[in-house]
């Protein structure tokens, strides 16, 4: 509030015009130009009683640092004298120079010419080689000359000078008086942000330790009858866990942890089990030997147990995915052997830059049929940054490059084998070897295990996690809508309050 006993600054102004032209008399400070009265248009806001608009240039006066500066290069990090640049770092260094010591006569706001960095600074220092201003208010609380620079939203040219953009607004004068009372007040106010937002940060801490323990603890249930106990322990605390797209991450990733664990859907004991789906899986793949459609692998090693990371369902069987698919890698092509469009007889598909949300979206074709994935055949990344990173076809015949390899389920539903990979991703990725060009063989595709349920199971696990991960999307909606809501909140308020 204003007190009407205060001085008001109309007098403290005539004060600090009267120390200019004293220091400009003794040579302390060069004589300017005389500034152009205030416009009423120019004035952004009405102003309390007792108060006065000033250009930038009346208030204060520039100590220079001449040559007292030391280069970035010659900066150290420890050293007798803390230099402080226009950079982030409130000091950006030290050094030993005393002769490049600058002393002040009280507190001083330094401005960044080329960055428009504001710091305020209460002790003697060495400047850094370039844009450094030394801005020393006359006659003003200093703090409170510095929190309202900070205020300022200066035009950003990039690396080009602001400080002529800094001298060119105008500066709301309070009596003095008052400005102490407002500099305890934000420093006051500025101290609750400052807690508020570590709060935030000890919140977000304890909100993923409670995330991790219970979506870990949900993950990890032995059956699906305590999935169904462990979801209820959850449920309660829905609002809480899922207030943010990240969480909601973590729940999407958690159902697929459970689809493919057997604890998502309830087992039916009439399924016919796994083991006789593999049989079929291997009388199909001897049949497709026999008449030439595929070649036949080098055999698969036994399934150690410390392979098997969780008990199966009954009904289920691990196996190693060499023995439920046929793979088909990819083959380089010559640029002369594919075009950059699409006027050729197949689709040619270079890799996972161009993978779209389900489906490939390849911009050239070719010829060639050295290397061809079919409908519903599952794309893997397995060279490059994505390894691991998977598409689906969704067209009759597809070329793809030596960065992919197409999984073909044998019987296997291809939906529910997309969702073992998407689990598997991560020990794809684990896996890979190479440093400018990491990848995964032939090998680690073919002798990665999985969990196989029995092909009726398979139906039923798809349709739960394509309900849930809608119910998802839909959350993930609702969050964006109100973030988006919050900012137009937080947008208004600001511009009303401005």
């Amino acid at each position: 509030p204003q007190d009407p006993a205060d001085e008001p600054a109309s007098v403290l102004l005539e004060r600090i015009r009267a120390e200019k032209a004293r220091l400009v008399k003794e040579g302390e400070v060069r004589k300017e130009k005389p500034l152009a009265a205030i416009a009423e248009e120019e004035r952004p806001f009405a102003l309390p009683m007792g108060w006065e608009w000033v250009r930038m240039p009346e208030i204060y006066y520039s100590i220079s640092p001449s040559s007292n500066k030391v280069l970035s290069s010659s900066v150290q990090e420890e050293g007798a004298y803390p230099v402080v640049d226009q950079g982030k770092r409130y000091i950006a260094g030290y050094t030993d120079i005393a002769s490049l010591l600058i002393c002040l006569p009280g507190p001083v706001v330094i401005f960044g010419d080329h960055t428009t960095e504001r710091k305020y600074v209460d002790f003697d220092f060495v400047a850094g080689a370039d844009g450094v201003k030394i801005l020393r208010p006359l006659q003003l609380n200093e703090k409170f000359f510095f929190h309202q620079l900070l205020g300022y939203r200066l035009e950003d040219r990039g690396y080009a000078r602001h400080f002529k953009i800094l001298n060119s607004q105008l500066f709301a004068l309070p009596p003095f008086a008052e400005q102490s009372r407002i500099v305890a007040r934000v420093e006051e106010l500025m101290a609750l942000c400052d807690t508020l937002e570590e709060t935030g940060r000890l919140a977000a801490v304890q909100h993923e330790r409670l995330a991790s323990a219970l979506f870990d603890t949900l993950t990890n249930s032995a059956t699906e009858e305590e999935a169904g106990e462990n979801w209820q322990r959850i449920a309660p605390h829905f609002d809480l866990l899922l207030d943010r797209t990240s969480m909601v991450d973590r729940l999407e990733q958690t159902i697929l942890q459970l689809a493919v664990r057997g604890r998502l859907v309830p087992q039916n004991p009439a399924d016919e089990p796994a083991s006789v789906l593999l049989q079929n899986i291997g009388s199909e793949k001897d049949h497709l030997i026999a008449t030439g459609k595929i070649k036949r692998d080098k055999p698969l090693p036994p399934i150690g147990g410390e392979e098997k990371p969780f008990e199966l369902p009954k009904l289920w069987e691990w196996v190693r995915l060499g023995q439920v698919i046929e793979l088909v890698s990819g083959q380089h092509l010559l640029p002369s052997e594919y075009s950059e469009n699409l006027d050729l007889a197949i689709p040619y598909l270079t890799g996972p830059a161009e993978f779209g949300k389900m489906y490939p979206q390849p911009t050239r074709s070719t010829n060639e049929r050295r290397a061809i994935a079919t409908n519903e055949d599952i794309l893997i990344t397995v060279k490059g940054s994505g390894v691991g990173k998977l598409n689906l076809v969704g067209v009759e015949e597809l070329a793809i490059s030596r960065q992919l390899m197409a999984i073909r389920p044998i019987i296997v539903g291809h939906d529910f084998l997309f969702l073992a990979l998407s689990v598997l991703g991560g020990s794809f990725l684990e896996k890979s070897v190479g440093i400018a060009i990491p990848g995964i063989s032939r090998v680690d595709v073919t002798e990665a295990v999985v969990a196989l349920p029995p092909i009726a199971e398979q139906s039923r696990i798809v349709a739960r996690v394509a309900e849930l991960r809608a119910l998802c999307a839909q959350l993930r909606d609702r969050l964006a809508a109100t973030a988006k809501t919050q900012s137009r909140l937080a947008e208004a308020l600001v511009d009303g309050l401005g």
